[in-house]
C-alpha cells in the first residue's frame, strides 16, 4: 500500500447466505483526509465499515488498513484504529472520568498515559469540575464530545465515526464537526457515516452506495457537477432511487 493511503480495499465483499450486503467494493483513503462514507438504510455501509475496523471478517476480497493487513493483522488494526457509533459509544452507568481511563485501558496505554490524556481531556473539554459525573446524565451533545475524545485518546491513525451527530442540535453538530477538522489537521484519517447530506459538503472526498456498490467517490464539488445538482443531498436522492432493497 502506497505510504499516503490509510485505507486501501480491492473488491472487498460480505455475504450473509444468498444475501450480499457488500459487493465488491473498490476505493482508496488518502492520510489525514476527511471521508464521507454515505448510504441508504440497507446500503450496506455499516456491514462495511464493520469489515474495516476488523469486526467482521470479509467474504472475499482484500483491504489494507493503516499499513496492516485485513485478513492477517485484525489485532493490530484494532489499536491502530479509533471507533465511535452513535448507539454505543460510552458507558452510562460509569463517570467521564471512569470512561476515559477505561478506554485508555482497552486501548493499551500506560497508568501514566492515562493519567496524563484524562487530565488533558478534561481540560479541553472544559469538564474539570463533571469529572465524576455519570455520562447518562450529560446532554446528548456533550456526550458525544466525550465519545470523540475517548475514540481519539490513544491517538488512532484512523477514526472511524458512524453517524456520529445523530439526534444532536445544529450547533453542537458544527461544534463536533470542528473537533473532525482539528482531528484531520493534525494528522488522523476520519472515516465517517451520516445522513446529514449537509455534513457530506465537509468532507474531502464522498463515496455513495447504493445495494453493496459505490456507486459514485468523489468530492463534493464534482459530485455535485457531475448529478447537476445544487446540493449532496440532491445528489443523495438520485443515487437512492436505483436502489432496489430497503434492509441488509
Amino acid at each position: 500500500m502506497s505510504n499516503d493511503l490509510a485505507i486501501s480495499a480491492r473488491q472487498l465483499t460480505k455475504r450473509f447466505g444468498d444475501f450480499t450486503a457488500v459487493d465488491a467494493i473498490t476505493f482508496d483513503v488518502k492520510r489525514g483526509e476527511i471521508f464521507g462514507f454515505l448510504g441508504a438504510n440497507g446500503a450496506g455501509k455499516t456491514t462495511a465499515m464493520r469489515m474495516l475496523c476488523g469486526l467482521s471478517f470479509p467474504t472475499s476480497g482484500t483491504a489494507t488498513i493503516a499499513g496492516f493487513d485485513l485478513a492477517g493483522e485484525p489485532e493490530k488494526i484494532k489499536r491502530s484504529i479509533g471507533y465511535m457509533s452513535q448507539k454505543f459509544s460510552l458507558y452510562d452507568d460509569l463517570s467521564i472520568v471512569e470512561n476515559i481511563r477505561f478506554y485508555g485501558g482497552i486501548y493499551g496505554l500506560t497508568d501514566q498515559e492515562i493519567k496524563d490524556k484524562t487530565s488533558q481531556l478534561l481540560e479541553v473539554l472544559h469538564l474539570q469540575d463533571q469529572a465524576k459525573t455519570l455520562t447518562k446524565a450529560l446532554p446528548l451533545g456533550w456526550k458525544q464530545k466525550v465519545a470523540f475524545s475517548v475514540a481519539m485518546v490513544h491517538q488512532p491513525k484512523i477514526v472511524f465515526l458512524d453517524e456520529p451527530t445523530g439526534g444532536v442540535d445544529p450547533v453542537t453538530r458544527r461544534e463536533f464537526w470542528t473537533m473532525i477538522y482539528e482531528a484531520a489537521h493534525a494528522g488522523t484519517t476520519v472515516f465517517v457515516t451520516t445522513h446529514y447530506m449537509d455534513e457530506a459538503e465537509y468532507c474531502d472526498r464522498v463515496s455513495i452506495m447504493v445495494d453493496g456498490r459505490i456507486e459514485a467517490l468523489d468530492t463534493p464539488l464534482r459530485l455535485k457537477q457531475q448529478f447537476n445538482s445544487a446540493s449532496m443531498e440532491g445528489v443523495f436522492i438520485q443515487l437512492a432511487r436505483k436502489a432496489t432493497r430497503s434492509d441488509g
